[in-house]
């Protein structure tokens, strides 16, 4: 159990992070929102779900591909970006904002041997749109739940065995489907680079995006919030989950 004092501080550099991450995606017409638990966080607290140790963030797949084309230049020294390759032994296939700041030690790297940057983290989801159909509503279903068995062990696929070559094919298969931002009542799916997440939203719930206080600064969000965080979470976001269900990542955090 994480001190809430060090929780608190550990959130205030996540938020930093946040602040340095939409700074540059202003100054280069990037689109992005807040996700999953950072998303409920901001309609249910105005700011961090008071046990919250990360930040999820979503962006339309060309924005992800612009920002990691500029991103090891013009971050600070203070974050690190981390994916595959610019660190060997992360072995998940999406982006990672790591801080120097703090270090977390997961749940499931709890007496592990850890050989990559162990940064209190954002976590930035590429995003697809697909056709409105059923057929492609199975098929996100079964290649997520592949992909999912198919990825590297972490709190939601702790039995997952790491096969990156079949993993990227079927990633690549869910990107062969992508329609483009301009095509009316398709959906957005999780494109498969992280295996955690995966639901089905109205493309006209995300877009045009609004804007949404969390921590008392303004960021952007899909325009019905509710909308939403009812396809990612099975209970009712609105009400606060027993303390037995308040799930968080970390089992230590280490304030540099």
């Amino acid at each position: 159990m994480v001190e809430p004092k060090v929780l608190r501080k550990a959130q205030l550099i996540m938020l930093d992070m946040l602040i340095e991450f939409d700074a540059l995606c202003k100054k280069h017409r990037l689109q992005y929102w807040l996700d999953s638990g950072t998303l409920l966080g901001a309609v249910r607290h105005q700011g961090f779900i008071p046990w919250d140790d990360d930040i999820d963030l979503s962006m339309p797949l060309e924005d992800y591909h612009q920002f990691l084309q500029i991103a090891q230049d013009e971050l600070p020294d203070s974050i690190f970006l981390q994916t595959s390759e610019t660190d060997p032994y992360f072995k998940f296939d999406y982006i990672k904002l790591r801080s120097n700041k703090a270090r977390i030690v997961e749940l499931h790297e709890k007496d592990q041997l850890v050989n990559y940057h162990q940064g209190v983290f954002v976590d930035i989801f590429p995003m697809l749109t697909i056709e409105n159909t059923a057929e492609n509503k199975q098929y996100y279903e079964n290649t997520f739940k592949a992909i999912r068995e198919l990825s590297p062990v972490s709190l939601h696929t702790p039995d997952g065995k790491d096969e990156p070559l079949k993993r990227a094919e079927l990633v690549a298969s869910l990107k062969q489907k992508h329609l483009g931002w301009s095509v009316k009542a398709s959906k957005v799916i999780y494109s498969g680079e992280m295996p955690d997440v995966a639901a089905w939203f109205d493309s006209e719930a995300i877009f045009p995006l609004t804007t949404m206080a969390f921590e008392g600064f303004s960021f952007p969000v899909p325009n019905n919030p509710a909308h939403y965080l009812s396809a990612i979470y099975s209970f009712d976001y609105k009400q606060l989950p027993p303390k037995d269900k308040r799930e968080v990542h970390a089992h230590r955090i280490d304030i540099n």
